[in-house]
């Protein structure tokens, strides 16, 4: 009797004891999963938090191209300008090359110029200060470039300024 009673007693103590083993179990799975949702969760926060600060610099780094791009647009003009014979004097090649390295400098943060002289005008891309009657020129067609316009990796940073027949 004795005996029976302490095997049931055995029993009872194996039986809670597996309970217990079972909710430890349980409750181990569910904190794993909670865990793995908060490091999913963490990393998911971190990755949109690096493209927000890369968009913060993006923007920060447009801001200043457009405050440089006046000083190009004048290397520009005066090249325009600038009489035949003095283009040979060693000071106007050193102003010059000043020119073509702020193109390489903007070349290397993705800013290239538009083509636009000849192509068909369009307002998402060019700007039209004057409309021009030409003979034999197909509509809405540029003639010329009053001021360049500059896109950074594939998107308008300033739109051209042109004149377009008509």
């Amino acid at each position: 009797m004795e005996e029976e009673k302490h095997t049931e007693e055995k029993d009872k103590t194996e039986n809670t004891k597996k309970k217990e083993l079972e909710k430890c179990e349980k409750q181990k799975e569910e904190y794993l999963a909670g865990w793995q949702r908060a490091r999913a969760d963490f990393l998911n926060y971190k990755k949109e938090e690096m493209e927000r600060i890369g968009g913060i610099v993006f923007y920060a780094q447009e801001g200043m191209i457009l405050k440089i791009l006046p000083i190009l647009d004048n290397f520009d003009l005066i090249e325009k300008k600038l009489p035949q014979e003095l283009k040979d004097d060693h000071n106007i090649e050193g102003m010059l090359q000043i020119k073509n390295h702020f193109h390489d400098f903007l070349k290397n943060y993705g800013i290239e110029e538009m083509k636009v002289l000849g192509e068909k005008f369009d307002p998402n891309f060019h700007e039209a200060v004057e409309q021009i009657e030409i003979k034999d020129k197909e509509k809405g067609i540029i003639v010329e470039e009053v001021q360049k316009g500059y896109l950074i990796q594939g998107k308008v940073l300033r739109a051209a300024r042109v004149k377009v027949s008509k």
